[in-house]
């Protein structure tokens, strides 16, 4: 995957623990799991349920605070 790249997909949400969010990409198919404790807030099965399309966001272009 080219750098961006994964900002330019949806995914499905396959799993959920309250490590990780694990997802596939809805066009490439790619899996993706994302760490919660990297980010101090725990990931829920209510916020993430099995099968929910999301999108990323790129940290690095939202504005600061």
């Amino acid at each position: 995957m080219e750098k961006g790249e994964i900002f330019d997909e949806k995914y499905r949400v396959i799993a959920v623990t309250d490590q990780n969010l694990v997802l596939r990409g809805e066009q490439s198919g790619k899996v993706l799991t994302i760490n919660a404790a990297e980010y101090g807030a725990p990931i829920t099965e209510e916020e993430y349920p099995v099968g929910k399309l999301v999108a990323l966001s790129d940290p690095s272009t939202e504005p600061e605070n």
